[in-house]
């Protein structure tokens, strides 16, 4: 009734207006509400002042058992991947005994649909080689490749791949984007131009969109050799495998070891997130590249054109369509990206700066998903409630946690210079500082995954290897200025409808 009257009380305009600025404004009554509290109680009894440093406590002993949890997370994703990336999937996608009324793997084709811009011939590729050499058939894949209409770099790059490895895929398209007026500029809008006319093709080739499964692909992503076979053996066993969505675990090995140190710990960071994500699929949403059927694709009405994040705006499309049928289902296998690399030093951080900053804008999602959650009754309320507060919750703690932990148990020192002189100070400082040093030492066994998944280069000398395993410790300072400024700019930016605007990430 609440949210009829609303509805009918204000203009659409102005309803999207109060929903995009929410994000932003909860976040920064969370950052600012500790630091009026401590004004007051040092207006009203300087003396409780040690309530503060409880909080902080309570805080830090959170902190302690989500790391604890994500660490062995990360660790049993690691288990997986070791066991997954070791099995020649085309032969037992061979030996396989489909269920009844399932496809067989031969059955199947892979369309690649990758959208490109300014990206190098060399960096191209790297991508195409990666998907000529699948252990997978050549008829039952096909590579498309999206360049803008204007760039004529693209098409020239696009006739050279085609030249070379267009007798390794049953088809080589290469589609041409006319940037159609009212786009947001980025990929999304590439994709959601080229999902349609990939669509047109495969009929034209007699592919059953039930047996044609697309991988959104990012144009710097090499997928693991052994991809599209094990993606298939997935897909041929899965009872609800039309309405299923793949999601590999990103990894960023090929420029690795030539980006900046600060770089580097982000890239590894973002790894080993959606290492723990995979270990819980309940929060699972599509990051960058994934696999999914045609059918599937065609049904949700493929991507959107006015949006920058397309990962996570098609999960809310797909999820809204499907409801409780979806499932995101994570694909313990890898897909080597590139991390933000610029022409020096500098460029460099501001361009991981900026990708963070537009994978925050990810918050955008949280208006749409409002203006959606009472019009499907169909999808149960349990499911939409959950779904939607984990949403809520990664953009609030992604921007709120780490300020509040690494300033919350200075916060009432820096309020009463007093303070720091009481017995309670002391005591609650040795205790904060004993859980803190406590959570840091899950980092050596952070840093023990990344020198499994990650191995220096051969040439490095043993002091710089153990070096660059400890710059995994950087990360709380790192963290701060290349992820939650940029997501706190993200969501300031929404609240006052400062729009953000797609720029492509160098990399290299």
């Amino acid at each position: 009734m609440v949210a009829r009257r609303w509805s009918a009380s204000l203009s659409p305009a102005s309803q999207q207006r109060l929903l995009e600025i929410l994000p932003g404004a909860l976040t920064w009554t969370v950052l600012i509400t500790p630091v009026a509290i401590a004004f007051l109680i040092r207006l009203a009894d300087p003396t409780k002042l040690w309530l503060l440093g409880i909080g902080a406590i309570l805080l830090d002993i959170y902190w302690f058992g989500r790391t604890a949890l994500t660490v062995r997370a990360i660790h049993l994703s690691l288990g997986e991947l070791r066991r997954t990336e070791s099995i020649d999937w085309w032969q037992r996608c061979r030996e396989l005994r489909v269920p009844e009324g399932a496809p067989h793997p031969e059955q199947v084709v892979h369309c690649a649909l990758i959208p490109t811009y300014t990206e190098s011939y060399e960096v191209l590729r790297g991508t195409v080689a990666a998907l000529a050499s699948q252990n997978f058939p050549e008829q039952q894949r096909v590579v498309a490749i999206i360049t803008r209409v204007s760039d004529t770099g693209g098409w020239e790059n696009v006739a050279r791949l085609r030249e070379e490895f267009g007798d390794r895929f049953r088809a080589f398209l290469h589609l041409k984007d006319p940037l159609l007026p009212g786009i947001v500029v980025g990929k999304s809008a590439a994709m959601s131009y080229g999902g349609p006319v990939l669509k047109r093709a495969c009929d034209e080739m007699g592919l059953d969109p039930r047996t044609t499964l697309v991988t959104d692909l990012d144009s710097d992503f090499r997928l693991h050799p052994q991809y599209f076979a094990y993606i298939t053996a997935q897909f041929c066993a899965a009872p609800d495998r039309l309405t299923s969505i793949w999601q590999p675990v990103p990894v960023f090995l090929n420029n690795l070891w030539r980006v900046p140190a600060a770089v580097r710990v982000m890239a590894t960071a973002a790894t080993q997130w959606q290492m723990f994500l995979h270990q819980n699929p309940h929060r699972l949403v599509m990051f960058s590249s994934y696999s999914m059927p045609l059918q599937l694709l065609d049904e949700v009405g493929y991507w959107d054109n006015d949006v920058i994040p397309e990962d996570s705006r098609f999960f809310w499309k797909s999820f809204f369509r499907y409801g409780e049928r979806l499932n995101v289902r994570p694909a313990f296998i890898t897909v080597n990206g590139d991390a933000p690399r610029a022409h020096d030093y500098a460029a460099s951080h501001v361009s991981q700066y900026n990708q963070i900053k537009r994978w925050a804008w990810g918050v955008t999602d949280i208006p749409y998903v409002i203006t959606r959650m009472l019009h499907h009754p169909e999808i149960p309320w349990r499911l939409r409630a959950r779904r939607f507060m984990h949403l809520v919750f990664n953009h609030l703690t992604w921007t709120t946690l780490p300020v509040l932990l690494f300033f919350g148990g200075l916060l009432p020192a820096l309020i009463d210079l007093d303070y720091s002189l009481s017995t309670a100070a002391t005591v609650i400082g040795y205790a904060t500082t004993g859980i803190l040093t406590l959570t840091l030492s899950n980092t050596l066994l952070l840093i023990l995954v990344d020198h499994r998944m990650c191995p220096k280069p051969a040439a490095w000398p043993w002091w710089r290897r153990r070096w660059a395993d400890m710059q995994l410790f950087l990360y709380p300072i790192v963290g701060l200025a290349l992820s939650v400024i940029p997501a706190l700019e993200s969501q300031t930016r929404l609240m006052f409808g400062a729009y953000l605007e797609y720029k492509v990430t160098e990399k290299g």
